[in-house]
């Protein structure tokens, strides 16, 4: 049925030539959401250039901005598999609202901030629990529901986005920050988390069905679905069902690595490693921009390759090689053509880690609880960036190096590589209790 919401006639509007030119209206709300996805994992990456503007002004040390960092991964993680049921409860476009407002409402706060226990609960716990509802549960949620045909290659730009965002505005704000101050680069995210707002409020929709469409792909209306049961039962429910199987442990410990040897090694501490060897910050920020263009082909790569190929045998090559790329980072010299081989190396492999994972876990869980069970994994991925955010700062503020929070990376990727050849083939579910697997259909 046609939407009824406020802005229902512009969405309207723009899907009435759409239709004429045979083009479904999911790909306007995947556009919106990969719009959104991009600015809000900007906002996440964004203390990785303010780490050493915040040393300057405040005089904390590395170790004390890395706790506020890892209170952050931690919610940003924990909130994945509770948005996924919000967001089947009252839908993404009201929880995308709300993650906005929190992450703004906490940015604009912590341009007066001056104490440490400020830092931890304004870019810890809100913009922790804002940025958590729009992490990659939302774009699976979005894939799903728009989506029947080209769904994986929809999961693999809307991840895409998630992770190259947080690499592309980087340039921006270090540039910003290097000649007008920190609080200036703050506004610019907070003006671009603003204009997400708009496009969601205008042109995002909960279901096809609101537009009088059957998801892309399809030719008959989705059934109206229940009301699903209460956030927590739901979300805790299908943890408890999920840890007893051996597979989700191996896709959580996985991903912990993961997480582990991305957004909290590389994302946070790699312009302050730069830095370490006689890089500025904008140059530093150069180089994860560059990564951003990579990991983009990667992962969208590695979705085409996900439909295609074993998935467990992508996983092992991407830990593998992200592992031994880690491990080559520190004889690279930090010279222009070391730093390159490294933004290429590693840049493909950035996050193509997601769409194998995100098939593996619906192929051993099921389509409905998909999203459920990811969540809880992905809450595994930022438990392990979390804690090398913390630890990387730690080695730097004890050791005045952050070379061994890098070797221990490398080697834990090597071990994630190992531990993903342990699952069974996705056709043998022996490892998978009854009430987990899939309905057929």
């Amino acid at each position: 049925m046609p939407s009824t919401a406020p802005f229902g006639s512009l969405s309207n509007a723009v899907a009435a030539p759409l239709a004429r030119r045979n083009v479904h209206y999911g790909w306007v709300v995947a556009g919106v959401t990969f719009l959104t996805m991009l600015v809000t994992a900007g906002a996440v990456g964004a203390p990785g250039v303010l780490i050493l503007p915040l040393q300057k002004e405040f005089g904390w040390d590395t170790a004390t901005i890395s706790s506020a960092l890892a209170v952050r991964f931690v919610l940003f993680g924990l909130m994945g598999p509770f948005a996924a049921q919000l967001m089947n409860r009252y839908g993404p476009r009201r929880i995308v609202l709300l993650a906005l407002f929190l992450i703004v409402g906490g940015l604009l706060t912590s341009l007066f901030m001056s104490q440490v226990w400020q830092l931890v609960m304004l870019w810890g716990v809100v913009v922790g629990i804002g940025t958590g509802l729009t992490a990659l549960v939302l774009g699976a949620t979005i894939a799903t529901r728009w989506f029947s045909r080209s769904r994986g290659l929809v999961v693999g730009l809307l991840t895409a986005s998630s992770a190259t965002g947080q690499l592309i505005v980087l340039p921006l704000l270090a540039a910003l920050t290097e000649h007008l101050g920190w609080r200036a680069a703050l506004l610019v995210i907070c003006g671009l988390l603003l204009t997400a707002g708009l496009a969601v409020t205008a042109l995002m929709r909960d279901r096809p069905e609101e537009m009088g469409l059957a998801p892309y792909g399809e030719t008959a209306l989705a059934p109206t679905s229940p009301a699903p049961p209460a956030m927590a039962g739901s979300a805790l429910g299908a943890l408890r069902e999920a840890s007893r199987t051996g597979v989700f442990w191996v896709l959580f410990a996985t991903f912990f690595i993961c997480g582990a040897s991305t957004n909290g090694l590389i994302q946070t501490h790699f312009i302050p490693l730069c830095a370490d060897y006689g890089i500025g910050p904008v140059q530093g920020a150069s180089v994860l921009a560059a990564m951003g263009v990579f990991d983009f082909i990667g992962t969208v790569a590695s979705g085409w390759l996900s439909d295609r190929y074993d998935n467990r045998w992508l996983l092992f090559w991407y830990y593998g090689l992200r592992g031994l790329s880690l491990m080559f980072l520190p004889f690279s010299d930090f010279s222009f053509v070391g730093l390159s081989v490294f933004a290429a190396f590693y840049g493909l492999d950035w996050i193509a880690t997601v769409p194998p994972t995100v098939r593996l876990t619906a192929a051993r869980f099921g389509r409905e609880k998909a999203n459920l069970v990811f969540g809880w994994v992905f809450a595994g991925h930022q438990l392990g960036a979390a804690s090398i955010a913390y630890g990387a700062g730690l080695s730097r503020t004890a050791l005045s190096s952050y070379l061994p929070a890098f070797f221990a990376a490398g080697a834990l990727c090597i071990l994630a590589a190992i531990l993903v050849m342990t699952l069974s083939r996705p056709g043998d579910r022996r490892d998978v209790s009854p009430a987990a697997l899939p309905a057929r259909g």
